[in-house]
C-alpha cells in the first residue's frame, strides 16, 4: 500500500503513524516487557557494531562505485553538515520507529504463528524488506533483506538497544558512501 499510494512527501508522517498503532497494538497484546525497550545497552555487542558499519560502509562505497560513480562527492563542508544532521536525526526518526514496529512488535505480537524461530527471522526479514518496496530498487529490497536478518537477530540475542543501534549505524554508513541516492524518496521513480 505504501509503495504504491503514499506521496513522496508524506514517508515520515506515515512512519509515525504505523510507530503508534504498532505500540497500541503491542499494549493490546499484552505481557511486553516496556523497560526492554531503554534497557540492554550493556548487551550491546560494540565489536560487531564497529566491524558491521564498516562493512556496510565497504558494501554501500562498492555499489554506489558500481551502479552510479557519478553520484560519488567530494566530502564539501556543506555535505558534512548535512551528514551530521543525517547521523543525528536517521536514528530517531527512521530506525527507531521501524525498529519498533519491525522488532518488538512482529516477534511479541507474531512471533508465535511461527513454530521454528529460524522460519521468524527469515519472514521478519522479507517483511522488512517488503516494506522497503516505495523505493522501486532491488538494491534496496536486497539491502534491507540482509539488514533485516542481522537485525532481527540482533534484537533476538542481544535486545533492542543492539538491533536499534545496527539500524542506526547501517543507515548512517550508507547515507554517508552515497547510498541515500537509492533511499532517498525524491529519488524514487514508479514503474507505472
Amino acid at each position: 500500500m505504501i509503495a504504491i499510494f503514499l506521496p513522496h512527501g508524506m514517508l515520515f508522517p506515515a512512519l509515525a503513524v504505523f510507530s503508534i498503532a504498532g505500540l497500541m497494538l503491542l499494549w493490546r497484546t499484552g505481557g511486553f516487557d516496556w523497560r526492554s525497550l531503554v534497557s540492554g545497552w550493556g548487551r550491546v555487542p560494540w565489536l560487531f557494531a564497529l566491524a558491521f558499519t564498516l562493512g556496510v560502509g565497504l558494501i554501500g562505497w562498492a555499489i554506489i562505485a558500481a551502479t552510479n560513480p557519478d553520484y560519488l562527492r567530494r566530502l564539501t563542508p556543506e555535505r558534512l553538515r548535512f551528514l551530521a544532521m543525517i547521523w543525528v536525526l536517521y536514528p530517531l526518526l527512521s530506525a527507531l520507529p521501524q525498529e519498533l514496529i519491525f522488532r518488538p512488535l512482529f516477534f511479541h505480537r507474531f512471533g508465535s504463528l511461527f513454530s521454528d524461530v529460524r522460519v521468524a527471522v527469515v519472514m521478519n526479514a522479507a517483511i522488512f524488506s517488503f516494506a522497503h518496496l516505495m523505493y522501486w530498487s532491488a538494491v534496496v529490497a536486497t539491502m534491507t533483506f540482509f539488514g533485516g536478518l542481522i537485525f532481527a537477530l540482533a534484537y533476538l540475542w542481544r535486545g533492542f538497544a543492539s538491533a536499534w543501534l545496527l539500524h542506526a549505524l547501517a543507515g548512517n554508513m550508507l547515507f554517508t558512501t552515497g547510498m541515500g541516492y537509492y533511499f532517498w524518496t525524491g529519488n524514487v521513480v514508479r514503474p507505472f
